[in-house]
């Protein structure tokens, strides 16, 4: 699957604004490889920074 995430970037080594990720759905999340190249998962409704830094965004699906 690929996901373009929308919103406010965060981290050198997380999510980008407008940038296209490969990801898989897992118990309720997107397993997803970020910026850093390692897989992580992130929130369905708004991907986000656990520590509270950035208010995050959302996703776009492009490819199922």
């Amino acid at each position: 699957m690929k996901l373009r995430y929308i919103g406010e970037s965060f981290g050198i080594d997380s999510l980008t604004n407008g940038k296209i990720y490969e990801a898989e759905y897992e118990n309720g999340m997107f397993r997803v490889i970020d910026d850093s190249g390692e897989d992580y998962l992130y929130s369905i409704d708004n991907p986000a920074p656990l520590d509270g830094s950035s208010k995050g965004g959302k996703w776009e699906i492009i490819e199922e």
